[in-house]
Order: structure tokens, then sequence, then C-alpha cells
């Protein structure tokens, strides 16, 4: 017999799990007295927000391409965590939310901090449920890494009242869950091969979850082999090495305007494992019947439900991408003579996109630090950001080798760059890891400078461009409402003083000269560290200034 919450931490050791974040909270003290029994198995990771600790649970189901573990409270706990779900969702991630819950005689009286948990998450999750006893608990768990897991992954919620934690029972541990990724009918990819050989004009746009390296370097070769160009997703852009031949840049926010005119050019246009969002379709606008005649459109996806849910493609194919991608390599490379003016034609539209064009600015240029640190950092070291105007630097001038080396949300969620960058430094300790954020995309997590320092990560760098506004919005009300500013201005602390209040390296970075050193140190530091970039708040894009 063993008590509810401490079967809960044995089914997470049994399905592999090894580091869980979270806030503790009273209302799952059994659960956290079952980790700390299982301590020599599985670390819990204290941040100090629910809504960073599930972005950080959200960065390791990236990371590992199984559920990344949160567990916070009820009520305010649950409501915090909300966040990292939602870019679970949209990332297409697997995750497990657990939260405790009222006891159960208390519940749909309004207890103390609660929520209807299943009402709450049911548009936010895969599935959200409320577990009725402490026997259902393995069952349920092996569920929710079933459906975490299973076709386009995602975050799953699980309540856990606090009384069926200390319930005992003898239910047996659940299965390890190994779910298969699901391939394609070879006649799809017979098609699909065949499409491609004989496009003159073709186009690739990878995306959506399930990519490993293997799958990468397949891609990259066989598209070069065959001469035809690869696109990248919005904030997919580590899907393929940039650096190879096929490469070409990403439909994402401040997109190429080459690029894009070259997609409406394309007379096949796959979409490979990624789906028909708001951002790579230019607010689904850039397919539309006003593209090349007679274009052909294919969709891959591994969920039905995505197929035709915003276009209907000419051939649509259920299953995960990188067994499309292992398909067609075995197919062979179709000869691509015909094309080779065409990919090299967009290879260097991309390469052309991605140097930074000098500017006389105040401060620092952010193109010039991203220029630099892709020539400074190594193959496999992971950048990681929230949102703002400051991503369009990083997006269009870094170069990704490897998969697993960006972490960044489609969500486009603010305050998610430093907690991933946490869980990137805890999985992987050997490789320098930096986390970009805006002066207002850091003020959503900075604290979370406590958490890195207290975990004694070495090779973790922030990196803030503080311009002294939330840039994005100003653009858009410099845009909309020229010359009405309003909410948008930030009366900023000394972040490198703040940094050094944690306990981290810390320097105030001013010119672009001073970069290059300040971030050596940084990255030697042999702690956390934060470099404070002053940004001149006219450049506002890398192509437009502030009048």
């Amino acid at each position: 017999m063993r008590l509810g919450g401490h079967v809960v931490a044995d089914q997470l050791v049994a399905q592999g799990v090894d580091t869980a974040f979270g806030v503790p909270g009273e209302s799952f003290l059994t659960v956290l007295d079952g980790l700390w029994e299982r301590r020599d198995r599985i670390r819990f990771v204290t941040a100090r927000h629910e809504a960073t600790a599930a972005h950080m649970a959200e960065a390791w189901g990236k990371l590992t391409g199984r559920p990344g573990v949160c567990l916070v409270t009820r009520g305010p706990g649950a409501t915090h965590a909300s966040i990292g779900v939602h870019t679970a969702f949209q990332d297409s991630t697997p995750m497990l939310l657990l939260v405790g819950q009222v006891a159960r005689p208390h519940l749909g009286r309004e207890a103390f901090q609660e929520v209807d948990l299943e009402a709450l998450f049911a548009p936010l999750a895969k599935w959200a449920h409320q577990i009725g006893s402490a026997d259902e608990i393995p069952a349920a768990i092996t569920r929710a890494f079933e459906v975490a897991l299973a076709d386009r992954p995602g975050p799953v919620v699980l309540a856990l009242p606090e009384d069926l934690q200390r319930d005992a029972t003898d239910a047996p541990d659940g299965p390890r869950v190994e779910p298969a990724l699901p391939e394609p009918d070879p006649g799809d990819v017979d098609r699909l091969h065949a499409w491609l050989a004989a496009a003159e004009r073709p186009l690739v746009v990878v995306g959506g979850p399930c990519w490993d390296q293997a799958a990468a370097d397949a891609l990259a070769a066989w598209a070069d082999a065959a001469a035809v160009p690869v696109a990248a997703q919005f904030r997919r852009q580590d899907h393929i090495d940039n650096e190879a031949p096929a490469y070409v840049g990403d439909l994402g926010l401040g997109c190429n305007p080459a690029l894009e005119g070259r997609l409406r050019e394309a007379d096949l246009v796959v979409l490979l494992g990624g789906r028909f969002g708001d951002i790579p379709s230019g607010g689904y606008t850039r397919l539309d019947a006003a593209g090349a005649p007679g274009r052909r459109l294919v969709h891959v996806h591994a969920d039905p439900a995505e197929l035709g849910r915003v276009w209907r493609a000419d051939l649509e194919v259920r299953a995960a991408a990188p067994p499309v991608m292992t398909a067609l390599a075995e197919r062979g490379a179709p000869d691509g003579a015909a094309r080779r003016a065409w990919a090299d034609l967009l290879r260097a539209d991309y390469l052309a996109w991605s140097e930074p064009v000098p500017r006389d600015l105040a401060g620092v240029d952010l193109g010039r630090a991203v220029r630099h640190l892709r020539d400074a950092l190594p193959a496999d070291a992971v950048i990681a950001n929230g949102a703002g105007n400051y991503t369009v630097w990083v997006h269009r001038h870094h170069r990704h080798r490897r998969v697993g080396t960006q972490l960044a949300p489609t969500s486009g969620a603010m305050g998610y760059g430093l907690p991933a960058a946490i869980a990137a430094a805890l999985h992987r300790p050997d490789r320098p890891v930096v986390a970009f954020a805006g002066d207002g995309c850091f003020q959503m997590a900075g604290h979370e400078l406590a958490t890195a320092v207290q975990l004694g990560l070495q090779r973790l760098v922030v990196v803030v461009c503080d311009n002294g506004m939330l840039g994005t919005i100003r653009m858009h009300q410099e845009r909309s409402y020229p010359g009405h500013v309003e909410g948008t201005e930030l009366a900023n602390p000394d972040f490198a003083a703040l940094a050094r209040a944690y306990g981290c390296h810390a320097e105030r970075v001013e010119s672009d000269d001073a970069f290059p050193a300040a971030l050596a140190r940084a990255l030697d530091a042999g702690r956390p560290a934060l470099l404070h970039l002053v940004t001149d708040p006219r450049a506002i894009t890398p192509g437009a200034l502030l009048g």
C-alpha cells in the first residue's frame, strides 16, 4: 500500500521523468513528500513563480521530446501556470501540469482558492481531468503521457484533490509510454517525391514538433542534392542547419520580403510538419488564390484535425514529418539541375538578408551584437528568447546549426527566454545557453536569476536589450496613431546592479566595441551572467527607425 501522493511520484519515475519544475503549495504536500522519497531518481526545481515554472517545463518538453512536468497549487498557482499551458498548446509541446486541488468534500463550495480546473483548462490543454480516487492515479498519469505525446503533442492537466493524496492504494504502476510516430502511406510519399522532382520552383517549409538531428540532417542533405529550397516556420529555425545550402530563411515576424515573394512564385509548396498558423501564413494571406497559377500545395502533419483546417491541400499526408523525410531520402534525391538556379537565388536572398546593415546608432547595435554572437558560440549553443521586437534581430542574424538550439515561443509569450534558458542549462550543462530578453520581457521573469544562481548554472548568459520601452507596441502605436505614445515607456532599473544582487556576474554594455569582450567574460564567469545592453530607442526594427 502506498499513499496517493507517493504514487504520483512513482508514476513520474516510471515514465522516465528525472526533472520536474514547480512552486510548492500546501495542496500537494504529499506529492512533494513522494518526490523527497524519490530524490535519488527525480530532481524538483523550485521556481520563483508558477508562470516561469510552467515555461521551464514547456522548454524541457521541447528539449527532450517527453512531457515536461510542472507542479503548482490550486487557484492562483493554476492560473499563473496557465500561460505555460497555452505556450505548450500553440507550440505543440508535450507537457504535464499537476495541480493540487481542494479536498473532495469541499469541491463545489468555492473553498479557499478553489477553481474548476477541468473547466479552466479545457480550451488550453489536450486533456484536463480531475482524478477522483487514489486507485485511479496510475491509469490517469499513464493516459496523460499518452495524450501529451500522441499525434500533435501538447499539454495535459491533472488535478489532484488534497485528501486523495493521503489515501492509501495498492494500484500498480502504469507502463512507460513509448508512442510511435505516425508513418506515412507509401503511395503519398511516392506522389510527393514525384511532384518535387517535377517542380520548377518548389519550396519546402519545415516546422512542427518531433524533429531530431537525424531527420534534420536528412532534410538538409536531400534538399541540397535535389535543389529544393527549405524555409523554416516561425521560431522553428533549428529544424535544419542554417549553414546548409538548401536553407533560405524563416517565415516569421520581420520576414524577408524577398522570401515572401518567392513563396508566392513557388509552383509547389510543401508544409512539412507544421500548421498553417497566423504568423507563417502572413495573416492567412501568403497562400491564397493570388499565388502562382497551377501551384500545388502539400501538407504533412501527424494530426488529422490540422489537415484542411486552414487551406485544403492538393495532397494531405497524415504522418509525422521525420518519417516522411526518411521515406523521401530512401527514394533518393531527384536530379536538381533544372532547379539549381531557383534554389541558389533563394539562398542568395537569405545570405544577404541575414547580414546586418550598418547604421549610425547610439549604444549597442543589436545586429552587430547578434552577428558577433553567432561567430563566437559553438554550433550546439542554445538561444532562448521571449517576445518583443528585439527578437527580430535574433531570428534574422543568428544561424542555428543543430536541432534543440532554439527555444522561442510561437505563442508570443513574454517572459519565456530566461526560464527556458534555465531548463536548457539544466538539461545540457556542458554547452552555453544565451537568453535574449527585452527590458519589458526580462522584467516578467527576471526573478528567476535567483533560481539560476541557486542551481549553480555555470554557462548561462542573459542578454537584456534595453531601449526604455515596450518596443513592439510602440511600433504599432506609431503606425496606427502617430505621436500618441501611451503606456509603452519604461523607467528601468540598473539591470547589471540587479543581477549582481542576485549573485550573477553582470556588466553594462554601451557600445558595439565593448560587446565581444563582455560576452567572453560572461561565458567564462563560471556562474550565471547578465549583460545589460543599452540600445538606441530609435532602432525599432533592423530596418526602421522611429522619427
